[in-house]
């Protein structure tokens, strides 16, 4: 007879996330097909799982099909390759595309964008939907500092520990339409970081 698969170990996460403040037209200007922007935001997930692997994510907020998420715009894994580091000394993530770093306040609280996500999307041949994921530890709230490297000129920005609200922006000026890359995102102009946390917790899967 055979037995049932062993479920798999969970996975200790050490997650950090920034969000920051651009200008809407110029994201809306790189979505694909099908997709509508929510709020003029751009967001980095940084993780460590199991205090070896380094996981960095690229998001936005959209809504497609009828759900409200993140759009993947890119993801690097150092597991598959990918040139990443963690700095645990300093709470710094280092790329050549990329440099954060995160410095806690002390102060706990929640993530206002949760109440708004039922997933994210992830571009592929097809578009594949992962459900959000619940975390119910608390979360901390951090100071952040970071700069996209892909050119000379990329978005950039200083943060305070506040947790700002974003709201949506008319369309006022059309840009030319771009490939939603990495690179491309990374150079719209940060105008100001919105928030950023960090939270522990067990990921579990089968």
């Amino acid at each position: 007879m055979k037995k049932d698969p062993k479920p798999e170990s969970p996975v200790n996460v050490e997650q950090y996330v920034m969000a920051y403040l651009i200008e809407q037209d110029r994201i809306r200007a790189m979505l694909p097909e099908g997709f509508a922007s929510l709020r003029p935001v751009l967001r980095i997930n940084a993780e460590i799982r199991d205090e070896k692997e380094v996981y960095i994510e690229f998001n936005t907020p959209v809504e497609a099909d009828g759900r409200r998420g993140w759009l993947n715009i890119h993801r690097w894994n150092s597991s598959s390759g990918d040139d990443l580091q963690f700095d645990p000394a300093k709470t710094a993530f280092t790329a050549p595309f990329l440099n954060i770093s995160f410095r806690g306040t002390g102060i706990a609280g929640g993530c206002p964008a949760e109440k708004d996500n039922e997933g994210c999307f992830f571009p592929g041949e097809d578009i594949a939907f992962k459900p959000a994921e619940v975390i119910r530890a608390d979360r901390e709230f951090c100071d952040c500092r970071f700069r996209w490297l892909f050119h000379e000129d990329d978005a950039c920005g200083v943060s305070t520990g506040d947790m700002l609200p974003a709201y949506p922006e008319p369309p006022a000026r059309e840009y030319e339409s771009l490939p939603l890359t990495a690179a491309n995102a990374a150079a719209i102009p940060c105008r100001k970081i919105l928030g950023a946390y960090r939270v522990r917790f067990q990921r579990h899967s089968l």
